[in-house]
């Protein structure tokens, strides 16, 4: 951890000095970079940031445990939509043993599972939260695994390295090390007979205070059942899911139900929860590197390179121009193979089971036949892709990539999706289930932090590749694809006019790919990282992708944590399903396009 008093601090310019001439000695500089806030003024400053600064839009919400001050520190990452621009980053600190920030969900809804990780992992409590409770681990469990003094039951060390391996290179399995293979901790004075679950009661619990009538659409029988030529109903609380093939994985939505009518729905997560971030730690910086292919599984090409992004911030490595091109390549054809799927899956919702799915499938094979062809491996294999590396890339192309990518760009693709888009778009039963379903106006897009798809299907025409250009994207001329119904359709038709405009920027970088390296300097197998903070962010299919890494100049990362997209997306999702039917609750969801990997992490 970087030492407080030795840490350079930022320098507050711009839209930082404003706030801190407005509140003065409650804005101070923070380390490296951003204003640290008093958190009496927090919402104050809050509300400034985004209604006189322009900075609407709260993408990241984060905790850093500093045990040796004895602190823990939110940091938060806040953009202007309309401008673009880097982000406007400030932060509060609170300290470790009686940890209390103000809750910043009545100026940005966006922050509420964001907080409540925080509350989660870290214990930090957040005053005025509508909904405080865990998120990934269950009401019950014993402490909070990503603070620094938290240990598993098969805990070895801190970093890796460990020294079984290396030097020592005397290595026993975990399981065999732990009496009786019990890999559990219970707490201090636990006692099985008298355990009382609380984890389902928390929920069933929450779902009163998360009821919305105002603001449903119009049409819906009014509370009660007494709207026009309705009858009177019950209540019902309903589960549906984890284990339920609409919901894309184990995923769970309880709602509460008048009829068919949803009044009510919460989603729970974590059942897939792994700790990544704390793996992370511990990891050293290029062992993170597979680990992102296990966040969003169907588009680890992009996950590695907003992983890299945020690691050549801090280094000041600048990858090849052939790898760069490389990385965009990748990251493209990604795009078109989560479109694919992502559409492919939603007709399965649907109920055109499977028909729709394989037509998309099989295009979204072959891109894995190019990836599998570069990177050794496909999507679901041992590794996974596995292919960015800090400075460029793992393997240039073998002979005939290109071809075969180039014969795929120019040829099948273009064709493939003008003929998904005849078949599925003009279908009477697709509009009629999808077209008025899940609105999601602009404002509350913004307001409840969405990203991707999801934003830009409600009219909020912002892209990072545009608003925030990374790696070469601003050599290439596309169109940010955008759609102003904020329904279930407008988000199926935004990412066929995505894939499109991926085509483009396909063929633009095959046109101009570049001979030369790969890497920028020779290959490491270890990197220190000088000390520092750096959010790195791309546009990845599911939204925005975001990579928040602290350095203290080991090998090893303070702080590692991944604004996964399918997360943050779900905020919204008991809005966008208030107000219509079961049956809706399904599509919608399919809608958003989620995947547990990196909404559980």
């Amino acid at each position: 951890m970087t030492n407080p008093a030795t840490a350079p601090v930022a320098e507050l310019t711009g839209p930082l000095a404003a706030l801190k001439e407005r509140f003065g000695e409650a804005v101070q500089p923070a380390e490296f970079e951003g204003a640290l806030i008093d958190p009496a003024h927090l919402v104050e400053a809050a509300t400034v940031i985004r209604d006189e600064l322009g900075f609407d839009y709260l993408s990241n919400a984060c905790a850093v445990d500093y045990i040796k001050s004895g602190e823990i520190e939110m940091v938060y990452h806040a953009y202007a939509i309309k401008p673009g621009g880097p982000a406007l980053v400030f932060k509060a600190r609170t300290p470790r043993d009686n940890a209390v920030l103000p809750s910043l969900t009545s100026v940005w809804i966006g922050a509420d599972f964001q907080e409540r990780e925080a509350y989660d992992l870290y214990g930090v409590t957040f005053e005025g939260h509508p909904n405080l409770k865990r998120i990934l681990m269950w009401e019950g469990f014993a402490g909070h695994p990503m603070r620094k003094d938290w240990h598993e039951a098969y805990y070895e060390q801190d970093n890796k390295p460990f020294d079984s391996r290396w030097p020592g290179g005397h290595h026993m399995r975990a399981e065999d090390r732990v009496p009786w293979a019990d890999n559990v901790n219970y707490p201090q004075g636990f006692d099985p007979a008298a355990f009382e679950e609380k984890a389902n009661a928390a929920v069933y619990e929450s779902l009163d205070q998360l009821e919305v009538v105002e603001g449903q659409p119009l049409g819906v029988a009014s509370e009660n059942g007494d709207g026009a030529g309705a009858f009177k109903t019950d209540e019902l609380v309903v589960n549906l899911g984890p284990q339920h093939p609409s919901t894309h994985g184990v995923f769970r939505m309880v709602v509460k139900l008048e009829g068919e009518t949803i009044r009510a729905l919460e989603p729970v997560m974590g059942y897939l929860h792994r700790n990544h971030e704390q793996i992370g730690e511990r990891n050293t910086y290029i062992q993170n590197m597979p680990y992102t292919d296990r966040l969003d599984y169907i588009s680890s090409m992009s996950n590695n390179l907003g992983y890299a992004i945020t690691v050549e911030k801090l280094t000041g490595l600048r990858p090849t121009e052939r790898a760069e091109y490389l990385r965009v390549i990748m990251a493209e054809l990604t795009r078109i193979a989560n479109h694919f799927w992502a559409i492919g899956f939603l007709l399965n919702d649907l109920g055109a089971f499977f028909t729709p799915a394989l037509y998309a499938i099989e295009e979204r094979e072959l891109i894995l036949d190019l990836f599998e062809a570069v990177a050794g491996s496909r999507m679901m294999s041992r590794m996974m892709c596995n292919y960015m590396r800090f400075g460029g890339v793992a393997r240039d192309l073998p002979p005939g990539w290109l071809d075969k990518c180039r014969q795929l760009v120019y040829q099948r693709l273009p064709r493939k999706i003008d003929e998904l888009d005849g078949f599925l778009s003009g279908s009477e039963l697709i509009k009629a289930r999808c077209m008025g379903v899940g609105y999601l106006s602009p404002e509350d897009a913004v307001r409840f932090s969405t990203a991707g798809p999801v934003l830009r299907a409600s009219g909020v025409p912002y892209d990072v590749r545009r608003a925030e250009p990374y790696s070469i994207y601003d050599r290439f001329d596309f169109d940010v694809a955008v759609r102003y119904n904020g329904d279930v359709y407008d988000r199926y038709l935004i990412r066929i006019d995505e894939m499109r405009q991926s085509v483009r920027i396909l063929q633009q970088a095959l046109k101009d790919l570049p001979e030369g390296e790969i890497q920028a300097g020779k290959k490491q197998y270890s990197q220190r990282v000088p000390a520092g903070q750096a959010y790195g962010r791309v546009e990845n299919p599911k939204g925005e992708l975001g990579f928040y890494v602290v350095a203290d100049g080991s090998a090893n990362p303070y702080r590692y944590h991944v604004r996964a997209p399918s997360f943050i997306n779900l905020t919204a999702l008991g809005h966008m399903c208030t107000g219509y039917k079961v049956a809706d609750t399904v599509i919608i969801l399919g809608s958003i396009d989620i995947v547990l990997g990196e909404t559980d992490r």
